[in-house]
């Protein structure tokens, strides 16, 4: 059992030693005012033995009870197991510090044999550090009282912090299907009379695409390989909408595909390429994907060759509710550049949060 026994580090000892010395010293001073007011006077060997018994009996029973307090916490002891321990340490810190008091003053002064025999002064002792320990004991469950409440406000203000989280990327996340379903809705409207054939394989494309979001609906995060199957059917829509005029590169290496990712990161992206940059190109319009582990972080970057960055550009509700996805998931351990030449929006994500 002693092997196991843990110490205080050597500042923490140091610091109990400095506070408990002084509150000895205190203790003693009180004991000879009160003696002195009782007695009409006490001698200067009195006072030396009384504040040499409150010193050494106040920083023997301080080292033994942290020592104590230090393998033995309040939370997670048995409360009567606690504190029949505690009154033991105070109880042979008191009987130490009372035969080191005799023996050092003994060392200093030439003691009687009457002096000697101090058993009656244990009654006194025992009562002191009686008084004072309880008054320490009730300080100190208090203190673990305070951080076991303060510990639990702390884990309750994280679920809900969490769960405001939650709420909000759910938020985001309904802010961005029913702006990207509009958009799409409007191409096969415009295709029905001229190019039905065309409009209906964009619907079946579009069923495919809410089929995959809303089977997951729960997730806040898709493995790489999961949002490129989406950006792919997305893609499939764009391209029979603009046909020849659209060509898409993506490079992305396979080690990288069951890295997790925000649920529809790649796709308002994409889209947001093609709307605010290609629309207006009647042909050569090209956008691409780089996603890539740089320095063990991810990042992705689109880019196309169409119309420039304005000086002040402004967010459509897709780009602008991915972004904020990314602040409520990653912090400010995450970085977004919007990078005029070449043309790209680029995103770094740490692999791990």
């Amino acid at each position: 059992m002693l092997n196991k026994l843990l110490l205080p580090n050597f500042k923490t000892l140091i610091r109990i030693n400095l506070k408990y010395g002084a509150i000895g010293i205190l203790v003693g001073l009180l004991i000879n005012a009160f003696l002195y007011i009782s007695d009409d006077g006490l001698s200067l060997k009195s006072v030396v033995y009384n504040l040499s018994f409150a010193f050494f009996i106040t920083i023997i029973v301080s080292n033994i009870i942290a020592v104590f307090q230090f393998n033995y916490s309040a939370s997670s002891t048995s409360f009567w197991k606690y504190i029949l321990i505690f009154y033991g340490c105070n109880l042979i810190g008191m009987v130490i510090g009372t035969e080191l008091s005799y023996w050092l003053v003994s060392m200093l002064v030439d003691l009687g044999p009457d002096e000697l025999v101090h058993q009656q002064d244990y009654k006194l002792n025992s009562l002191i550090v009686l008084i004072i320990g309880t008054f320490f004991l009730l300080l100190h469950l208090q203190k673990v009282n305070a951080q076991s409440s303060i510990a639990a406000t702390e884990v309750a203000l994280s679920k809900a912090k969490q769960l405001n989280t939650e709420i909000e990327l759910h938020a985001l996340q309904s802010r961005i299907n029913p702006h990207f379903l509009y958009n799409v809705l409007n191409a096969i409207v415009s295709l029905i009379y001229d190019h039905p054939d065309k409009a209906e394989e964009m619907t079946i494309k579009l069923s495919i695409l809410f089929r995959n979001s809303l089977s997951s609906m729960h997730d806040n995060e898709y493995s790489l390989a999961q949002e490129l199957e989406i950006l792919h059917t997305y893609i499939d829509i764009e391209k029979i909408r603009f046909g020849e005029r659209m060509c898409f590169e993506i490079t992305v290496p396979e080690e990288v595909e069951n890295i997790k990712v925000p649920r529809f990161l790649l796709q308002p992206l994409v889209e947001n390429a093609i709307k605010h940059g290609l629309q207006q190109k009647s042909a050569g319009a090209v956008v691409r994907l780089i996603i890539q582990k740089l320095e063990g972080k991810l990042s992705i970057s689109v880019g196309d060759n169409g119309v420039p960055f304005p000086q002040n550009i402004t967010m459509g509700v897709g780009l602008q509710s991915t972004f904020d996805k990314l602040k409520l998931l990653y912090g400010a351990n995450h970085e977004v550049e919007i990078i005029a030449d070449p043309k790209q929006i680029k995103i770094t994500i740490p692999l791990n949060r």
